[in-house]
């Protein structure tokens, strides 16, 4: 029996022979889940860092009550958003080192998403949709297919 995958290779090849082109052979990914933990950690890592540009702008066009502990807001939102988008990079890259950092961020959306929905209104909504973010992702890199691409577990 024909794969749907072969399939669709032959048909590519006799177009790449129809037409005289010849496509580069594509180098499979891995599981799309990882993509999918990848893309989800660099949204929250791309959320914090807004956070962390806000509370800049804020600094600058406003006159906080404390100037300091405003920039030092700033700067620390900032710093913070550097772990997903490093860790969201990595897993793109399938990089060994990236699920751990990526599973710590998880971790701890779970607390952030929990408080928010303690608050109600609109933050129940950004809670809701931080916790399901999170809970996927942590399912997505603890399949043993994920682990496995990234190298984890080999002895």
């Amino acid at each position: 029996m024909v794969s749907e995958r072969s399939k669709r290779a032959d048909a590519a090849t006799e177009a790449d022979e129809a037409t005289g082109t010849r496509q580069e052979a594509r180098v499979p990914r891995g599981p799309r889940r990882i993509d999918v933990a990848a893309v989800l950690t660099g949204a929250e890592g791309l959320v914090v860092a807004g956070f962390g540009v806000v509370s800049l702008v804020l600094l600058v066009t406003r006159r906080p009550d404390d100037t300091t502990q405003a920039a030092t807001l700033a700067a620390t939102v900032l710093a913070l958003s550097v772990l997903p988008l490093a860790a969201a990079r990595g897993l793109w890259l399938r990089r060994r080192w990236s699920r751990g950092p990526s599973m710590i961020v998880q971790l701890i959306a779970l607390p952030v998403a929990w408080q928010l929905g303690r608050n109600g209104g609109g933050s129940l909504a950004a809670a809701v949709v931080l916790a399901l973010a999170a809970v996927v992702v942590l399912g997505c890199l603890v399949n043993p297919k994920a682990t496995e691409a990234l190298g984890i577990g080999r002895g």
